[in-house]
């Protein structure tokens, strides 16, 4: 552990080094370093003004890739009972195009797996209800599987049945007992966010009716690499993953893949349909043969794949750090908009303070009033834009750049600009 204050460069690594760690889906030894990011805070992690006198725990950030099997995972410092915790800050609602999607998703799965009220669906990371509230509205029963106090309150205030524990086989099981078995379970931007990816999946071949169906969405690892989207990184994900991986990880744990949907959300993901392999047989749809062909041809069975990485993050702290250093010189006033995650990572890397970037704004109250982790950068609310009328708005969440722009679009009535960072530095 680091306090606050001290560098947040790690010792340098080898990149072949032997690791104290053993693949969390295969268990061979990991030694092959594909990201290391130096040392920074959980990214949700976000601190009220007492904190801000006391010292911050720092925790290496390093991935590291299996070369038996190829799934890319962080190197373990912390559980997640440090991460995800009862004020954990991440509110799914707060996003409008996400809203969207979830409330698409509904209306496409009652469709295809002709659900209605004989049926029980069931979410797992329901968060503050985003997306079972649309099936709640379409008249099915459900239920969602939350650990996060803070969220699952706020799904509770919607009238939905939380769950408050973290999933796994256990669980899977009990409810099933219990009668609560579904015919779909929903499960988006988790798979990644779990230390044991195995009891995981095994939850949910137990919670599954036989002819039952769970979706999965989680980034595309290969849309990350494309993209150097190194700021997708941060100790929540445990996981970084392929398709190809993920069919190993299922097939070992009683689930399997018979659909997968490319979608455009956090900038390249997967849908991944999944049955269970002792249920209901269903055929394989071609698009799993075409990804896990996409994905051969990549490279990513190679090390060759996964080299290079590194000098694209550099890059890329590079050019911001030398944008944000240029417009202080030239007095150009700089705001950030979006708390994300991805925005703590690519700000604690950078090394950015409050100097050159003197606040951010987030529309979730839940987040308004407290500090950015690491960089302690003050979170404020969009009326505080407005007033400051900055000359650049850096968006930390590139993957919602249309939407901010057009939320956002008064900036440009005092001729400010929009900035990203990531693929590469972008100003417009």
């Amino acid at each position: 552990m680091i306090a606050a204050g001290a560098p947040l460069a790690a010792t340098p690594h080898s990149p072949d080094r032997p690791a104290a760690t053993s693949c969390r889906h295969c268990g061979a030894a990991l030694a092959k370093t594909f990201l290391d990011l130096g040392a920074a805070p959980p990214s949700n992690a976000y601190l009220g003004e007492a904190e801000l006198r006391a010292p911050e725990t720092t925790y290496p950030l390093r991935l590291l890739v299996c070369e038996a099997c190829w799934l890319v995972q962080t190197e373990d410092h912390t559980g997640r009972e440090a991460l995800f915790t009862g004020d954990y800050a991440y509110f799914s609602s707060v996003s409008s195009s996400w809203l969207d999607h979830s409330r698409r998703y509904v209306d496409a799965m009652v469709a295809r797996f002709d659900l209605g009220p004989e049926s029980l669906v069931a979410e797992v990371a329901a968060n503050d209800g985003y997306l079972l509230q649309y099936v709640r509205q379409a008249g099915i029963p459900c239920y969602g599987i939350e650990p996060t106090a803070g969220t699952a309150a706020a799904a509770r205030s919607k009238g939905i049945d939380i769950v408050e524990a973290f999933f796994g086989r256990a669980l899977g099981e009990h409810l099933a007992a219990e009668g609560r078995a579904a015919d779909l379970v929903a499960a988006n931007n988790v798979l990644a966010h779990v230390p044991d990816i195995g009891d995981f999946v095994a939850g949910f071949a137990a919670l599954l009716k036989p002819a039952g169906v769970a979706t999965f969405e989680f980034p595309h690892l290969l849309r990350m690499v494309e993209g150097a989207q190194f700021d997708t990184a941060y100790h929540e994900h445990y996981s970084y993953l392929s398709l190809s991986a993920v069919c190993r990880i299922f097939a070992a744990n009683g689930l399997a893949i018979f659909d997968v949907e490319e979608l455009s959300t956090h900038g390249g993901s997967l849908r991944v349909f999944a049955c269970r392999a002792d249920g209901m047989a269903r055929q394989a749809s071609p698009e799993v043969a075409r990804v896990l062909e996409e994905e051969a041809k990549a490279g990513m069975g190679r090390p060759e794949f996964y080299q290079g990485f590194q000098r694209r993050a550099e890059a890329i702290k590079d050019d911001l750090l030398a944008f944000l250093i240029k417009a202080r010189r030239e007095g150009r006033s700089i705001a950030a908009y979006g708390a994300a995650a991805k925005g703590n990572t690519l700000l604690n890397y950078a090394g950015v303070r409050p100097d050159l970037l003197p606040f951010v704004v987030d529309r979730s109250p839940g987040k308004q009033g407290r500090f950015l982790p690491g960089s302690r950068i003050p979170i404020v609310g969009e009326d505080r834009l407005q007033a400051a009328r900055p000359d650049y708005v850096l968006l930390l969440p590139w993957n919602l750049r249309d939407e901010l722009t057009a939320q956002l679009s008064y900036v440009r009535d005092w001729g400010g600009q929009f900035v990203t960072a990531v693929p590469g530095l972008e100003i417009g």
